[in-house]
Order: C-alpha cells, then sequence, then structure tokens
C-alpha cells in the first residue's frame, strides 16, 4: 500500500514539474513578454517589434499605408498608430484611420475613422479619447475609443502634425508646421482654449514628468521653445545646432526632469540638453535622418528611428553612447515603448 502511495505520490510530482516547465517555456517564448519597443515604418507599412531586454526585432507587424505616430496607452495594453496614404500614391481616403494593436499579441484589434491624413496622436490617460491631428483640415478630431465616436473636431493652426497631452490629461498641445503655432486643447471643455507662437515649423513637444513646462522643437527655426504650462507661454529659446542639416523633430524628456533629448533630424544626431540650465550637454551622432525618439521607462536607454539608414539607434543615456544598431523596415519614423 505504502509502495503504491509513493508511487502515485511521484507521478503528481512530476507532472507537476513538467506543466511549470511547460508553462514556463511557453511564456519565455513568447515574443510578447516583457517590455517592447514599437516602431513605425512609413514605407513598408509595417511596424518593427523590438525586446527592450535583448535590443532584437521580436516580430514585425503589417498594418498597411503609411504608418507614422505612435502611441502606447497607460496601461501598456493598446498602442494606436497613426495611418495615411503612402507617398507617391494617389490619394485615398480609406487609409485615413487609427488602427488599434494588442500590445501582448500584436493583433490588430480596432480601426477607428478620425479625419484626413493623421500624423501624430495622443492617449488621454485613461485609455478613453485620442486627440488627432488632421493635417490637410487643419483640425485636430477628439475620438472616443469606447463609443467609436468623433465628439469633437476642433479648429487649430495651418498643417497641424505633433500632438502631445500633459500628464495629468489636462491640456494637449497641437503643433502646426505652417503657422508656426501651438493651440491649446483644454481636455474638460474639449474646446481650443489658446494659442501662442513658437519657432518656425515646430514639429514635436513633450512635458516634464511633473507637468509644469513643455519643450517644443521648431525644425526650420533649429531651436527648443521651453514653455510654461500655466501661463501657455515661451519662457525660453534654446538654439540647437546651427548647421544647415540639423533639423530638430522627435523631443522627450527623462522621467526624473532634468535631461531633454532632441532628435535633429537630418543632422543625424541627438541633442541632450539640460532642463534646468538649457544648455546642450553633448550631441550623440546616430543614424541618418533621425525622427522618432522613446524612452525605456527607467530612463537608461533612448530609441531612435533613423529613417534614412533603416535602423534604430539605441543609447546608453548615462554614457551618452550608441551601444545597439538595430535593423528595422523602411523608414522607421515613430518610436513607442510598452512598459
Amino acid at each position: 500500500m505504502t509502495n503504491k502511495k509513493n508511487v502515485f505520490l511521484k507521478k503528481v510530482f512530476y507532472s507537476s514539474v513538467l506543466a511549470l516547465f511547460v508553462l514556463s517555456g511557453a511564456d519565455c517564448s513568447s515574443p510578447y513578454s516583457g517590455s517592447l519597443v514599437f516602431v513605425t515604418n512609413e514605407r513598408d507599412g509595417t511596424i518593427s517589434v523590438i525586446s527592450l531586454k535583448t535590443d532584437k526585432v521580436v516580430d514585425k507587424i503589417f498594418v498597411g499605408a503609411r504608418p507614422r505616430g505612435i502611441r502606447v496607452t497607460a496601461d501598456g495594453k493598446r498602442a494606436y498608430v497613426a495611418l495615411s496614404t503612402p507617398v507617391n500614391k494617389k490619394y485615398n481616403p480609406a487609409d485615413n484611420k487609427i488602427v488599434a494593436l494588442d500590445t501582448n499579441s500584436g493583433a490588430i484589434v480596432a480601426s477607428f475613422d478620425v479625419g484626413t491624413d493623421p500624423e501624430q496622436l495622443a492617449v488621454s490617460p485613461d485609455g478613453a479619447l485620442l486627440y488627432v491631428a488632421n493635417e490637410d483640415a487643419g483640425t485636430a478630431t477628439v475620438f472616443d475609443v469606447k463609443t467609436n465616436r468623433q465628439i469633437a473636431t476642433l479648429v487649430v493652426g495651418i498643417e497641424p502634425e505633433g500632438v502631445t497631452i500633459s500628464p495629468d490629461g489636462r491640456w494637449v498641445y497641437v503643433m502646426a508646421e505652417t503657422s508656426n503655432t501651438v493651440s491649446v486643447i483644454d481636455t474638460n471643455k474639449q474646446q481650443v482654449v489658446h494659442t501662442f507662437m513658437v519657432g518656425n515649423r515646430p514639429r514635436d513637444a513633450a512635458f516634464s514628468p511633473d507637468g509644469k513646462r513643455a519643450y517644443v522643437s521648431a525644425e526650420l527655426g533649429k531651436t527648443l521653445s521651453v514653455v510654461d504650462v500655466g501661463k501657455h507661454e515661451v519662457i525660453a529659446t534654446v538654439p540647437l545646432l546651427q548647421n544647415e542639416e540639423v533639423k530638430p523633430v522627435g523631443v522627450v524628456v527623462s522621467p526624473d526632469g532634468q535631461r531633454v533629448y532632441v532628435a535633429n533630424g537630418r543632422g543625424n544626431s541627438v541633442s541632450v540638453i539640460d532642463a534646468n540650465s538649457f544648455q546642450i550637454l553633448t550631441t550623440i551622432s546616430v543614424g541618418q535622418r533621425v525622427w522618432g525618439i522613446a524612452l525605456a521607462p527607467d530612463g537608461k536607454k533612448l530609441y531612435a528611428a533613423n529613417g534614412l539608414s533603416n535602423n534604430i539607434s539605441v543609447i546608453d543615456t548615462e554614457k551618452n553612447l550608441v551601444t545597439a544598431t538595430i535593423e528595422a523596415g523602411s523608414a522607421p519614423w515613430g518610436v513607442a515603448v510598452k512598459p
């Protein structure tokens, strides 16, 4: 009787170990486990999925059309991608949409018609609302993803592109490249409540973690505007590298608020700026035509999308050095990180 009982217990034990091994192996083999970096490739209609741990491409997702702006929700469960008609293709209204990706599988789970030629977008902290710039129409669309309907269409500046939301979700800044303006949307009212001037051809903005400041890049002005968010006023203008090729675009702020990183476009570099003195601390050489940039959640790595060299530069932000180069799709543009 005792022997039979021992045999039974051994079978149960080994079966349990085998089950745990299989489950553990299945989890480890999933390309969507852990922190991920999503990069839009605007010329081939794909998204490169990169493991933040290994800095290796673990998947490629075909979304079609021309993917550019991308944002991951605060809870990390979805990534929203702005699509429009590809360059050198006949305009097709059906190309204009925002698609939602399940960041745990890479599957497209929803599609939203938000207006003409969307380039960039922002997501409310609760993930319920999208704010989308419609470049050709000169408007910003506020879209409710739960009810699948537009709740507002707001007139902003001429050729709006960049869209950024404050950490508390109260303000949305919409950068218009032709009017050189930032339109301020009050998300309590879903109305434009203020407009202010910045440098020539603003492209992107980033808020400090405490929401008290915003930083707006100017592509042709070659500057970074520092904005007092409480007043929606420019309080300083930081001149960036003044050589002919430098065209500032993407902007991010470190988690501690002490550093601002600016992608210099065809200048093929990223500038690191002290958020207190507004001095350029260093400039890091990366790939060709660096556009979108994003930081790892702990701020220790920065990912820079190089549109002409078709790769991603990984920067160690403690050493201010490129430590890896990752091959992407054709013309990588936007970068977003799933924590």
